[in-house]
């Protein structure tokens, strides 16, 4: 996860699985930009549910850490 000076509201990660590209949103986990399989749309939401509370920091602190992958 990663801010630019583009970056908007809502707090929001971009996520790749193949080819494909997209933006979940972290309050709920809906699509907010691009495609996505099913498949990876199912890991990036159980990625979030996992780590809401940490990406939410994250996004109003600015400071960024790795989290670690689903397994």
């Amino acid at each position: 996860m990663h801010l630019t000076q583009e970056e908007h509201n809502p707090p929001h990660i971009h996520a790749i699985y193949g080819e494909y590209e997209a933006t979940f949103v972290v309050a709920d986990g809906s699509l907010l930009k691009g495609e996505f399989p099913s498949k990876g749309t199912a890991l990036v939401q159980e990625f979030i549910s996992l780590h809401r509370e940490e990406l939410a920091n994250m996004w109003e602190t600015g400071v960024y850490k790795k989290l670690p992958p689903i397994k």
